[in-house]
């Protein structure tokens, strides 16, 4: 094909935007976009990410033993009732350095500074998961933590463009996300918004036929790939328009005010089960820790200070206090999900919820042997799975969120900086 024919960068426009094509000679192939059918026809699947910013004191958090057999410790003695139900996986990290700079890594296994070299960014694994659900909910994920605290607040979902998402910061703005209904005006407005991404796909797509016609049969091939997504943008953008004038469910609870992280906590977990239940969205995140107000189980230092105890014993069993709240809370969601169902299934059977932290030990700011308990989602649980820091060929992290993501429904081998899917981790027949 002449060069000149297309010039140095083509672009597709319209009504004002410019969508630019990949060079087409060197385009890499296209993730296959999944059709509305497929979706739809797909058991449901839901996943909620629980991440703590400072970690957990390794000495009280770790079970004894591996296998059936192991014993939980201090700070986890609440999941005894669900061991049936999870799995602790230890000895797994992302193979990052940079103390709290790297937590945001979490569920991303990628820093934010290094995701311009990756083929999907920093995306994180809730974020990729959300991509697949498109419309079908109200909410593609929902982000919730405070904006107070260490670096910068919650950074806990980042988008394939390397933008962080914006967390719910409260049980009030969450309740009101969820059950307070929109203004006329404000419908009218999603609704012109929707009418003008419609007229920049039809124009885009009216671009790229006029296109295609100067391409020779290898370049036609990876343009149509990536139409590909862009009538996949179409079709989720036919799913979403629906919404707009679809009321929100009922409020089961009168519409709560904001207090703290810790007094919170029990209702952001009641409020994202619901959100599971009636189906307004399939995938949350929660992220402990911004602002957990530490006079509030009666101890003296902010949590971050405890976190870098220097072997006090007495800030030691202050930090062991708080985490150990955190985990009892962790249990009680396991609970509410466990006790809820929908279409004759425990909504815990259908939802992974992911407990962890992607700091490994606050108080000497590293980043390896990140705490991970796994629950409920379909998989075979009631174990603990342990890699040895001596094993050369441990798996990184990431290969659970390629399991995770399978389980979810997408068709992937990869994730991040994965060499597979998890061994260990299967799911129930």
């Amino acid at each position: 094909m002449n060069s000149k024919s297309l010039g140095r960068r083509s672009l597709l426009r319209g009504v004002g935007v410019a969508l630019a094509l990949p060079a087409l000679e060197s385009m890499p192939r296209a993730i296959a976009a999944e059709t509305s059918e497929a979706i739809a026809n797909r058991p449901t699947k839901r996943m909620v990410c629980i991440g703590n910013m400072l970690g957990f004191y390794p000495e009280a958090f770790w079970p004894e033993g591996a296998g059936a057999e192991y014993q939980l410790s201090q700070t986890t003695q609440a999941l005894e009732v669900h061991r049936d139900q999870l799995t602790i996986v230890g000895g797994l990290d992302h193979g990052l350095k940079g103390g709290h700079f790297s937590i945001h890594a979490f569920l991303s296994g990628v820093r934010s500074i290094d995701a311009k070299s990756m083929p999907e960014g920093n995306i994180t694994i809730d974020q990729r998961a959300a991509e697949t659900v498109g419309g079908q909910t109200r909410f593609p994920s929902l982000t919730i933590g405070s904006e107070s605290g260490i670096h910068g607040g919650c950074q806990m979902s980042w988008t394939r463009s390397g933008t962080r998402v914006p967390p719910i910061p409260g049980p009030r703005e969450l309740f009101q996300k969820l059950f307070v209904g929109v203004s006329e005006q404000d419908k009218q407005r999603e609704a012109d918004r929707f009418r003008l991404q419609e007229s920049i796909l039809d124009n885009v797509l009216g671009d790229a036929n006029a296109l295609s016609r100067k391409l020779n049969k290898r370049d036609q091939r990876k343009l149509d790939e990536y139409l590909s997504s862009v009538r996949d943008v179409e079709r989720k953008l036919d799913l979403s328009k629906q919404w707009v004038d679809i009321d929100k469910p009922e409020p089961p609870i009168a519409e709560p005010q904001n207090t703290n992280m810790v007094q919170d906590l029990p209702l952001l977990y009641d409020l994202i089960a619901l959100a599971l239940q009636t189906d307004s969205t399939r995938v949350a995140t929660l992220e402990l820790g911004g602002s957990f107000e530490t006079r509030d189980f009666g101890i003296k230092g902010g949590y971050h200070g405890l976190s870098h105890h220097g072997q006090r014993q007495e800030s030691i069993d202050a930090l062991i206090k708080i985490e150990t709240y955190q985990v009892e809370q962790y249990a009680r969601f396991l609970s509410k999900l466990r006790a809820l169902e929908v279409g004759g299934e425990s909504l815990l059977d259908q939802t992974m919820v992911l407990f962890g932290s992607g700091m490994g030990n606050a108080n000497s700011h590293t980043n390896t042997n990140l705490p991970v308990v796994l629950a409920g989602g379909g998989f075979r649980h009631g174990q603990m799975i342990r890699y040895e820091k001596s094993d050369k060929h441990r798996p990184p992290l990431a290969n659970l969120f390629v399991s995770m993501l399978q389980q979810f429904g997408l068709e992937i081998d990869q994730f991040a900086t994965s060499t597979g899917t998890l061994s260990g981790f299967e799911a129930k027949v």
